[in-house]
């Protein structure tokens, strides 16, 4: 969400001071909330700059320069590793205790591939492992129920 620029501040605060109306009106009038009226009014009288903070910049990234390196080295030697797997091997390689969501995120930021876990199929082609019954298979497929139809169109039944 971007800031509300300097000059909609200007033209809020000259229409509080100008008419004295109430807040809610003002606000509805410039399409802000009244919340953000009552700040700024606030940070006017104590004489702070009513120009736009910058942003404050959030955490600091988990995964700096040299895990990165560590992380891309890992995917490179094993490229077909899950991301359970990478986050173990990082904190094994003496690399920060990091989530799968943190190393999913690593590897996008690192236009590296993302594999989710083992039994995620590779393609539209081929077939999961079928421990699990990701991926269309291994010999379990759907059955239906004798006189029971698969088909949608209504009507149908089957021998």
């Amino acid at each position: 969400m971007d800031a509300i620029s300097l000059d909609l501040r200007l033209r809020v605060l000259r229409d509080c001071e100008r008419d004295e109306r109430r807040r809610e009106a003002t606000a509805e009038t410039f399409g802000v909330s009244r919340s953000f009226v009552q700040k700024l009014l606030r940070r006017s009288g104590w004489g702070d700059p009513i120009a736009p903070r910058p942003h404050a910049g959030g955490p600091a990234a988990a995964l700096d320069g040299a895990a990165l390196d560590e992380l891309r080295a890992l995917v490179k030697g094993r490229p077909d590793a899950t991301l359970a797997e990478l986050s173990a091997a990082l904190r094994a390689g003496g690399g920060p205790a990091v989530s799968v969501a943190t190393v999913c995120r690593a590897l996008q930021a690192l236009d590296l591939p993302v594999k989710k876990s083992r039994c995620t199929r590779a393609s539209g082609t081929r077939r999961g492992c079928g421990r699990c019954g990701a991926g269309g298979g291994g010999g379990q497929g759907r059955r239906t129920r004798r006189g029971s139809c698969s088909s949608t169109r209504a009507g149908l039944t089957r021998p």
